[in-house]
């Protein structure tokens, strides 16, 4: 039975959800795509709750890029609501967002099912084989994918896919998942983010129930982890990581695991762990060239309702290099606001909406950059960037990284935390503040910093 959202722990939930939305996914991007969820109806038999939003266009990608962290989100703050739905409906705000609808952001996270089970197959629809522009930079990782997916024996298991964010790791996975149970109907399959992982171990720990969780994943014909550098550091969940990836290679299930770096680059998780993910087929995606970009919008083009001439197709090609999500997040950017503005597409119209994004693209800084340079500067390992190591010598530096990190990329702290080993935002604030304090006491550290600048803005 749909019960009234007003005055009820639902509603003081949202607010607090809302609150640790914001703050994980900066202001720009709550305020354009979150901040307009209304809340729709729960129904108390199915424990699943509405979110309402002004468009189809925004329920659509709210669905596809923050489905899982909405759900893990109300599960955590109020257990009665285990399942969302995400619509178009009335309690939205009609005009809160459609003036400044902003460029899809770097997420990590798979796209769901919003009202899969747990131990479901929560595949995004659009992700198949037959959507993926193949080229020279991943057409390893394809390969690998959908001959694992597709034969009747395969020679790897498992199969390692990394690569940098927004790379297309994810769509390979979801087509994996698509083709495996087109091919085996019957067949069990699990697909989860690591952190998902995580989380749902650490309940079934506390519930006393983790035979339960293990015998749902142990149980899987297909197995699929995404963005495993996440449990770096966390031992129990790594202990029942690993005993887990032993059972599914032992019964002949198939396991497929994601990363944003490569096994040995994978500081911070078990020896042991690297040496059963390496054990298979290692396949990188590497940064796409101009004609894999090229191929990538032409394929994006043809699920837009727009007509956007050769020229721009160019532009944005050339423009946007690092990133294929930020690629495509710019398209549907454009997408957006010609309809609402119906505006014809040309050059001087993306210039005006893409502003911001073709300014950060100019000279574009990453993270990794960041910590090779330090690193080099220093005379430390890379690696020592996402370890748990203390040491002076070693902290140091890394704070530094993650200031560098703070000042010359946009990405967000929790963003930022992520990529030095899983920390928490908090331990990038220190780090910030901490060189801010110090840079007005110690010249050379300054200098330091100085140089390091020069160096990676040339």
């Amino acid at each position: 039975m749909d019960e009234a959202i007003a005055g009820d722990p639902i509603a003081a939930a949202w607010d607090a959800i809302r609150t640790g939305l914001r703050r994980d996914c900066g202001a720009r991007t709550f305020d354009g795509w979150l901040r307009p969820i209304a809340l729709g109806a729960f129904d108390a038999d199915s424990a699943t709750l509405t979110l309402e939003l002004p468009s189809q266009f925004m329920a659509d990608w709210v669905q596809t890029h923050f489905a899982e962290r909405l759900v893990l989100a109300w599960r955590a703050t109020l257990p009665s609501v285990r399942h969302i739905r995400v619509a178009v409906g009335a309690n939205a705000p009609r005009t809160a967002a459609v003036a400044a609808i902003p460029a899809a952001p770097e997420i990590e996270e798979a796209p769901v099912e919003v009202q899969g089970s747990l131990y479901g197959v929560p595949l995004e629809p659009r992700y198949r084989f037959d959507s993926f522009v193949v080229g020279k930079a991943n057409e390893v990782a394809f390969n690998a994918a959908r001959t694992l997916a597709t034969a009747e024996n395969v020679a790897f298991n498992p199969l390692f896919i990394h690569g940098g964010t927004g790379r297309g790791k994810t769509h390979l996975l979801h087509a994996i998942g698509h083709e495996f149970r087109a091919r085996r109907p019957g067949a069990k399959i699990v697909y989860m983010s690591a952190e998902k992982f995580m989380v749902e171990f650490v309940a079934a720990l506390r519930a006393n129930d983790t035979i339960s969780f293990k015998q749902q994943l142990r149980s899987a014909d297909l197995l699929m982890i995404d963005d495993v550098q996440f449990i770096a550091g966390k031992e129990s969940t790594q202990e029942e990581f690993f005993h887990t990836m032993n059972e599914i290679i032992s019964a002949g299930s198939r396991l497929v695991i994601s990363s944003d770096r490569a096994p040995q680059d994978l500081d911070g998780i078990e020896p042991r762990i690297l040496s059963r993910l390496s054990w298979g087929l290692v396949a990188d995606v590497n940064q796409p060239d101009l004609e894999l970009r090229l191929g990538i919008i032409q394929k994006k083009l043809e699920t837009l309702p727009v007509s956007v001439p050769d020229d721009v197709v160019m532009f944005l090609a050339k423009r946007i290099s690092s990133n294929v999500r930020e690629l495509e997040g710019a398209l549907n950017r454009i997408a957006a606001y010609a309809q609402m503005q119906n505006r014809a597409i040309d050059l001087d119209f993306v210039g005006e909406v893409l502003a911001n994004i073709l300014r950060a693209n100019q000279r574009r800084i990453s993270i990794d950059e960041i910590q090779s340079k330090v690193s080099d500067h220093y005379r430390i390992r890379k690696a020592e960037m996402t370890s748990a190591r203390r040491a002076r010598e070693v902290a140091r530096p890394r704070q530094v990284a993650m200031y560098l990190s703070k000042q010359l990329t946009p990405r967000s702290l929790p963003e930022i935390g992520r990529r030095f080993g899983g920390r928490d935002h908090t331990t990038v604030i220190h780090a910030v503040r901490q060189i801010e304090k110090l840079r007005a006491q110690d010249a050379e550290l300054d200098a330091d910093i100085r140089l390091l600048t020069r160096q990676l803005e040339s």
